[in-house]
């Protein structure tokens, strides 16, 4: 069996991939060394085009649209060691709209105390983050890529998944509560830890129901999320990404910011065009 194949069975089986060693040890410096020069934004406060939004009072600070915070965080938007993954499991391949769309991509960092409820699950049946394979092609709605940039074991809050719910035609029982008074992921029974070295890499459907174990140790846990779907997608925060951002990056990955260009009067025909009956 190869590579590819024995992934896509484990894809297909648990919702979810661990790539080991995904960055090279050069980037994952650069990346501590931006998280060392974070500013101490305030909750919705701005640093430039990057954003705080804590996604609630347990998840520790959030800087959205992380993209625009520089070099580093560039290099991600098509790196290697995911980038023809995601292609293939959420890129629409060999379609007439193939390719990848960043939907949202942020930095976390949560320090001793924080956790993340259980969400998501295929029983919502939303068609933004469906799991699908069809007619030999996986298409999915949204695939997350979350790499970490610290040790992430026992105690460090790590990413918790229930293996297979990605495909589950039922709601965990948990989910009958509200989101404020769920229990925290480590005691809810089905759900396991994904424990990640510093420059590891987590691929999972969205559609899996995840979140994060509570954080008992000092430190931080610091991961950068990027989540990406279809390249006719649309950002979830209605993020939009600087003119300077957009001059300055490759082809490939100013195609998966913005994999549709605004189009005006004059604007030349693309070869997009060439599918419109």
């Amino acid at each position: 069996m190869t590579t590819r194949s024995i992934e896509d069975y484990l894809f297909d089986l648990r919702g979810y991939l661990v790539l080991k060693n995904a960055i090279e040890p050069e980037l994952l410096g650069e990346l501590n060394d931006a998280f060392d020069t974070f500013p101490d934004l305030p909750y919705q406060g701005w640093w430039g085009n990057v954003h705080r939004l804590d996604n609630n009072g347990f998840t520790g600070a959030e800087l959205q649209n992380i993209v625009e915070a520089g070099a580093p965080f560039e290099k991600l938007i098509d790196h290697p060691s995911w980038y023809e993954r995601l292609l293939h499991y959420c890129g629409e391949y060999e379609s007439y709209v193939e390719g990848l769309f960043i939907d949202e991509c942020f930095a976390s960092i949560r320090r001793q105390g924080g956790f993340f409820p259980m969400h998501s699950g295929a029983h919502e049946g939303n068609v933004r983050n469906q799991y699908k394979y069809y007619d030999g092609h996986f298409r999915c709605g949204q695939v997350n890529m979350l790499l970490a940039l610290t040790d992430v074991g026992p105690g460090d809050g790590a990413t918790m998944v229930i293996p297979g719910s990605h495909k589950s035609s039922f709601a965990h029982p948990e989910f009958a509560k509200p989101w404020n008074e769920r229990q925290r992921m480590d005691t809810i029974e089905g759900a396991v830890e994904v424990h990640l070295n510093a420059g590891d890499a987590l691929l999972f459907s969205d559609a899996l129901s995840h979140g994060a174990s509570s954080r008992t140790n000092s430190g931080e846990r610091r991961v950068v999320i990027y989540r990406y779907g279809p390249s006719w997608g649309n950002t979830r925060h209605g993020y939009r990404y600087s003119d300077e951002l957009l001059a300055r990056l490759t082809p490939q990955r100013r195609r998966v910011l913005q994999p549709v260009a605004p189009r005006h009067p004059g604007t030349p025909a693309r070869a997009a065009d060439e599918h419109v009956v």
